[in-house]
């Protein structure tokens, strides 16, 4: 399946809840499949940290170039782009087509740094929205995320309830806990200690904090995956051809030198001021903050049927917190289903190609695609 990002752009200014607002900005997306001609199949797909709205499909004549979640939606996959017209929208502050901190503030001339306003949940989701209305999209058939792009699906079902027929809510949480904060500072505090960062306008440096980088990747990287997982690929076992060296400045076991190596890939392709800015909106998410912690108040406001995914071995996003935003959705008698799925692989489970995982999804939009269908029916026999 091939595909080609687009781009629109919005001069209207978008209020945040920060108190800021942004204007003249632009939101990168893909879109796959065809919208029909009730304009009812529409699903959203909200990414998550370090991804983008390349979801599927690949780009003519560049290797590699699979979608984040490819093995996921196209013809004939869980998410099936011959029944859906599936949307993949690229965050504001993002570094990968959405106006963010490398691009030009309209009201200064000067590229925004540090400067770009603090995003939240909610700010990327009324940006979403405000794309769906430039599309034509009143309604979604569902919209989906998983990890941070989980949160922005729950979002959507309370934000704009009446808009949303079915949220697909993938290892994900209502909150971020104490842990996962402090995991996220600590890999703040690599990147804005670097000498090369300059306060968030290394740009006009010519420099790029890549240690802080690094670092940050490496942190992130050891919570996406489980216990299981790295001992089975990497255990104790010391890079090729070498012997314990007895140094505390060599890299010697295999787990060390795979840590370095996605640090070195991702300081090369990620903005630094971006991911602050993202890792800041996970802090930030608490839909229950202003009913007194209270999840099950919360989450009245949602009217939409629900899908939850949690797995098993993920600590980051562990299936307990799933667990609370069912209780909290059934104590408001919603339609809620679940699946805990036992795999291995932490919480980059949600990447991976685990039948059970993909057959769950699969299964539920073959009922979304009924309703689809039998709506339409019901609008061209009425």
């Amino acid at each position: 399946m091939f595909v080609s990002p687009q781009s629109m752009h919005f001069p209207d200014r978008l209020p945040l809840q920060s108190g800021a607002s942004l204007r003249d900005y632009s939101l990168s997306y893909e879109t796959y499949g065809r919208l029909n001609a009730e304009r009812s199949n529409a699903v959203l797909i909200c990414h998550a940290l370090n991804a983008s709205h390349h979801v599927a499909g690949v780009y003519a004549g560049q290797k590699d170039s699979e979608g984040w979640w490819d093995n996921m939606i196209g013809p004939g996959k869980a998410l099936d782009t011959e029944r859906f017209f599936v949307i993949g929208v690229n965050n504001l502050g993002s570094c990968f087509g959405s106006t963010g901190p490398m691009h030009i503030n309209p009201d200064t001339g000067r590229i925004y740094g540090a400067d770009f306003p603090v995003m939240t949940v909610e700010d990327w989701v009324n940006s979403q929205a405000r794309l769906l209305d430039a599309l034509g999209i009143t309604t979604l058939a569902a919209v989906m995320g998983g990890s941070l792009g989980g949160m922005q699906a729950l979002s959507w079902t309370l934000q704009y309830p009446s808009r949303v027929s079915h949220a697909v809510v993938v290892a994900s949480a209502p909150n971020l806990t104490a842990e996962n904060i402090a995991f996220n500072e600590v890999a703040r505090r690599a990147i804005v200690t670097d000498p090369d960062f300059h306060g968030g306008h290394f740009y006009q440096h010519g420099v790029v904090p890549k240690r802080g980088l690094r670092i940050a990747r490496m942190i992130g990287h050891i919570t996406y995956l489980s216990d299981d997982v790295m001992n089975e690929k990497f255990g104790r076992q010391l890079r090729e051809g070498i012997e314990l060296q007895y140094s505390t400045q060599e890299v010697e076991f295999q787990i060390e030198s795979y840590l370095r190596h996605q640090g070195d890939k991702f300081a090369e392709y990620f903005d630094a001021n971006t991911y602050l800015l993202i890792t800041r909106a996970l802090d930030y998410f608490d839909p229950a903050r202003s009913y007194g912690a209270d999840l099950s108040q919360a989450l009245a406001r949602a009217t939409c049927k629900f899908l939850l995914v949690s797995f098993t071995t993920d600590w980051r996003f562990a299936p307990k917190r799933s667990r609370e935003l069912v209780k909290a959705l059934l104590d408001n008698r919603r339609d809620v289903s679940y699946a805990e799925i036992d795999a291995p692989h932490g919480h980059d489970a949600f990447l991976l190609d685990d039948p059970r995982y993909l057959g769950v999804v699969g299964a539920y939009f073959d009922t979304v695609a009924q309703e689809v269908t039998s709506a339409s029916v019901g609008v061209s026999t009425s």
